[in-house]
């Protein structure tokens, strides 16, 4: 069985150097996601110019996208570190481990979104034409429909790649939905 580890510093290209001094000085550290990346000389860059493009889509909501698709694609690692931001954007964990589980109560146009978000993801792309009335009845507009779609592939490419490999998780690890609904 192959053990796949995350590169040092000094293990990566000058390029990417320099991407983890900017994340070490912007996060304090650098998320072995982000390092993983750094294998590919061009992966880390591109990823994070897909993670930081403009959008017409809040932080809350795409945080809402996040933690719905690791849920679905089962990456704790993105889970745990979507909790932790999640909490930055001014969730509770009790609406944590619920948008985690499709739905948002507590606010009409993040529930439309968490469960238009859950149905694309489970079907791969084809959502319940009632998830689709609802994202759009909540205010949502077909830019947003493109922008939820780009969120959705950047988290499936972080889900897969830590699914993939399962390296350790630098984050406070996220509770199980197991866990809660037992």
């Amino acid at each position: 069985m192959k053990n796949f580890t995350v590169p040092t510093r000094a293990e990566v290209t000058e390029a990417n150097q320099s991407i983890f001094d900017n994340l070490q000085k912007g996060l304090g550290f650098v998320p072995n996601l982000y390092a993983y990346f750094a294998k590919s000389e061009t992966a880390l860059r591109d990823y994070l110019a897909l993670q930081n493009r403009k959008s017409s889509l809040k932080a809350k909501e795409r945080e809402v996208i996040n933690l719905v698709v690791s849920q679905v694609n089962g990456c704790r690692y993105c889970q745990s570190a979507h909790t932790v931001l999640g909490k930055m954007n001014g969730f509770t964990e009790d609406q944590i481990l619920e948008i985690r589980g499709g739905s948002a109560s507590f606010d009409a146009k993040l529930d439309a979104l968490a469960r238009f978000t859950k149905s694309v993801a489970e079907n791969r792309g084809k959502a319940s034409q009632e998830t689709k009335d609802a994202f759009f009845a909540a205010g949502y507009t077909e830019a947003s429909l493109v922008d939820v779609a780009i969120v959705i592939g950047d988290k499936i490419i972080s889900n897969y790649i830590h699914n993939l490999t399962q390296f350790p998780i630098d984050f406070p690890l996220a509770q199980e939905l197991s866990e809660v609904n037992a």
